[in-house]
């Protein structure tokens, strides 16, 4: 029963859009694709399931009534959710996009899209979170100001303990190296590291972080 609960985790998909045919469009969509999706029309629902719930991709609309996409994607960010977060709207700009991915968000699509795309995206998502879940089953310990870090930041540092180059951690996340690198700076401010010698001994101060990473 634990196995069959672990499966349905990890093809579990959230949906917030105040938009009911938006919303039930994307729940059809990728229940025909076989994930676990759930759609809710406000941020308060949403955030209750949540936090008794562990989905492995959110997907979430900017532009909603009363608390806005930006206010969920801060309390996402306060309750430490890990689920890589597709960000969706129907009125966006660059600045938009930048604000969002400085909040912990995966990728940033402008409606409308195709639902190849959509697809598309959440598949690499659910990717990246089983990935980062493994990482975490490997002995992915604590260690000083892991708290601080985002779920993206605590992945690309996880391919740097590895000592993945910024191409080699870009291709396994599915961002460019210039992503990589920019997120490795945050971490560094972050963590207080002065080089990556540095930030490899900051990570293994607890003596047990990470056991297994070689074998990766």
């Amino acid at each position: 029963m634990g196995k069959l609960l672990s499966f349905v985790s990890d093809l579990s998909v959230f949906i917030l859009d105040d938009d009911p045919s938006v919303r039930e469009t994307l729940v059809l969509l990728l229940k025909i694709e076989g994930y676990a999706a759930q759609g809710f029309g406000d941020g308060t629902s949403f955030l209750e399931a949540v936090r008794n719930a562990s989905p492995a991709c959110v997907i979430l609309d900017l532009n909603l009534p009363g608390d806005s996409g930006f206010d969920v994607l801060r309390r996402l960010a306060d309750q430490r959710v890990t689920a890589p977060i597709l960000v969706i709207s129907g009125a966006a700009d660059i600045s938009m996009a930048v604000a969002a991915m400085k909040y912990g968000a995966l990728d940033f699509l402008e409606k409308p899209f195709s639902s190849d795309v959509i697809i598309e995206r959440v598949r690499a998502a659910v990717k990246v979170w089983r990935e980062a879940r493994g990482s975490e089953r490997d002995g992915f310990a604590n260690f000083p100001g892991r708290h601080l870090l985002t779920g993206r930041e605590r992945e690309v540092l996880s391919q740097v303990a590895r000592g993945a180059s910024n191409k080699e951690a870009g291709r396994r996340l599915g961002i460019s190296p210039r992503t990589v690198e920019v997120h490795r700076a945050r971490i560094m401010d972050k963590l207080g590291a002065k080089n990556t010698a540095d930030l490899i001994r900051i990570v293994f101060s607890e003596g047990s972080a990470w056991r297994g990473l070689s074998a990766s």
